[in-house]
């Protein structure tokens, strides 16, 4: 079924003019979250939609010293094409995002926006301290990365509101490690959890963890625990770690309904922590005695 009408903004003011006019009109970047999951000859699309296809503007990248600033409409290929000036916690996570062609369609925007979950790239630009620049008719703000995909809730963005331009710092990173989830008992995607790590002169000088998948979990309480440790870490502290781990997944209430909603009565919470457990455990393993 076709919709009744398409819009093809070249502009800001055009886009708002007609999002005004039309309040339910859908935005289209690349169309991934619209078209998945239909397997029916004919797709089922919204009555009308407003595609970004024409608007120029959230396709510009930008570099500079301190920061990448990649314009929403900017596909996740494009992103991982540029090399070595895209950070490495960035490019892992982007590339673990299903094949080729799903991520020459899909832009980051529309990764980032998605209502329903915390899709891959929300990982590194909460890790990375990204700020994501959103626009309305009558104004534009920045906000954090944490923030915008904070729990509990779809990403904070208000009526008519768009995502234009994300802005990632380019501090650089000693150690990375990133896996990609899977739902216990299913093949089905599960998050994906990232830890990042710098050391000067053998001095742990910042950590950060961050899963992400239905929701986002970072405890920034226990990443400060080894701030100011020394490498390789010592058997109490990495101790510490894990169990501060343990603890806060604990104490987090329906870790299964929160993570996986509408799926919590099939899915182990135990497995969904043991995961994410493993992989902290691993990692902290990994820089220590």
């Amino acid at each position: 079924m076709a919709p009744s009408q398409i819009f093809f903004p070249s502009g800001f003011q055009e886009l708002f003019s007609i999002w005004d006019q039309f309040n339910n009109a859908r935005l289209y970047a690349g169309g991934s979250e619209i078209i998945k999951d239909q397997g029916k000859r004919f797709l089922m699309l919204p009555e009308k939609i407003i595609s970004l296809e024409k608007m120029t503007e959230l396709r510009k990248i930008n570099r500079t010293e301190r920061y990448l600033e990649i314009g929403a409409m900017v596909k996740l290929n494009q992103i991982i094409n540029l090399g070595k000036i895209v950070p490495e916690a960035l490019s892992c996570c982007l590339k673990a995002i299903a094949g080729p062609q799903l991520r020459s369609l899909a832009t980051i925007g529309g990764n980032l926006c998605n209502p329903s979950r915390r899709y891959d790239a929300s990982i590194p630009m909460i890790a990375l301290d990204a700020q994501y620049e959103l626009r309305t008719s009558l104004s534009t703000r920045w906000i954090s990365a944490s923030r915008f995909s904070s729990l509990p809730g779809p990403p904070v963005l208000a009526p008519q509101e768009i995502l234009t331009r994300i802005r990632i710092p380019l501090d650089p990173w000693d150690f990375i490690w990133y896996r990609k989830l899977t739902i216990p008992g299913s093949n089905e995607p599960g998050g994906g959890i990232l830890f990042i790590m710098r050391n000067q002169k053998n001095i742990l000088s910042d950590i950060r963890v961050v899963y992400s998948g239905k929701a986002v979990l970072r405890e920034k309480n226990i990443e400060t625990m080894l701030t100011g440790k020394y490498l390789p870490l010592g058997q109490r502290e990495t101790k510490a770690f894990i169990d501060g781990w343990k603890t806060y997944l604990s104490v987090i209430e329906g870790i299964e309904s929160s993570i996986f909603p509408g799926d919590a009565e099939h899915i182990s919470p135990e497995l969904i922590k043991m995961q994410i457990l493993n992989f902290i455990e691993t990692t902290i393993m990994s820089i220590s005695n």
